[in-house]
């Protein structure tokens, strides 16, 4: 389905605009900007995620050449540092990359992500498929913590722990509906190794093959997870609530498809606000 439209960016097709884009943070694993991070950084880190759920709705969503809007996405996307920006998340964004300092780069890789969408389908290893998260999802990370000032070479390193975990369990909630817009993420010499075909993702269930992959899967996002937890516990304040609330939805959602028997096709599998703020609860307690 096309999202709503809004301003144009210099390519001839009308974008997502604020509205559209703003409400999805509701639909996350994760709260996106908690209550508690106070008003200036909820406004921060909602610019961040305004610009990252656009960049998605631009490579999986609008019609015309996903590509070429990309490219003059781009474009737009340097005026932020370097002029004036058209569009309306573009412009909110301006304020947040000028008030925290934010590096360019980040911005950069998750529009190569989307780019990487547009020509490439399915993944051959595991680690194809980690190396695609470092475009697509740790770029948020690393400029969450540039918002809260906590930028370190260590911190950023967990960060892409927990990002990665974060995007692969979203991509294990949405096999069955990444299998209809004609892409798969599960590995395929995993798939191979547990004897399951591309065909059985677009089944009405998961078979009992498929259930044992994504068991295998879960495991080694929950993992990669608990290894990213520790930066929670060198982050103080503020910073400390927003990452305890990132890491708790990612636990919460793990565990929500561990509870669905890791069949993944019958529903989505999603955790509720109580058992996410509960997640995250424990983690800013323990701190990991």
């Amino acid at each position: 389905m096309t999202a709503a439209v809004g301003r144009t960016t210099g390519a001839d097709t009308r974008l997502p605009d604020a509205s559209a884009i703003l409400p999805l943070a509701a639909r996350e694993n994760f709260t996106v900007a908690s209550l508690l991070v106070g008003r200036k950084t909820r406004a921060h880190l909602t610019a961040i995620y305004g610009f990252a759920r656009l960049v998605d709705q631009l490579g999986d969503e609008v019609d015309g050449d996903r590509s070429a809007i990309l490219d003059a996405f781009e474009q737009d996307l340097h005026r932020v540092f370097e002029g004036e920006p058209q569009h309306p998340l573009l412009q909110r964004l301006r304020s947040t990359v000028r008030e925290c300092s934010l590096p360019r780069e980040p911005f950069l890789r998750l529009i190569e992500a989307n780019r990487r969408d547009q020509r490439q389908a399915t993944y051959e290893t595991f680690a194809d498929l980690v190396e695609y998260c470092d475009l697509s999802a740790n770029p948020v990370g690393e400029l969450v913590l540039h918002v809260f000032g906590a930028a370190t070479i260590e911190r950023i390193a967990l960060s892409d722990s927990v990002c990665t975990a974060l995007q692969l369990a979203e991509h294990w909630q949405d096999v069955g509906e990444d299998f209809g817009s004609g892409r798969i993420y599960l590995p395929a010499d995993d798939r191979r190794l547990f004897a399951v075909e591309a065909a059985d993702l677009g089944a009405a269930s998961a078979s009992a093959a498929l259930r044992e992959l994504l068991a295998f899967e879960t495991e080694r996002a929950r993992r990669l997870l608990d290894e990213g937890a520790v930066l929670v516990g060198t982050l103080r304040g503020r910073a400390r609530i927003a990452v305890a609330g990132y890491v708790g939805g990612g636990r919460a959602t793990l565990d929500a498809i561990e509870r669905a028997g890791f069949d993944v096709l019958s529903s989505t599998p999603r955790a509720t606000r109580v058992q996410k703020a509960r997640r995250s609860l424990e983690t800013l307690r323990r701190g990991a």
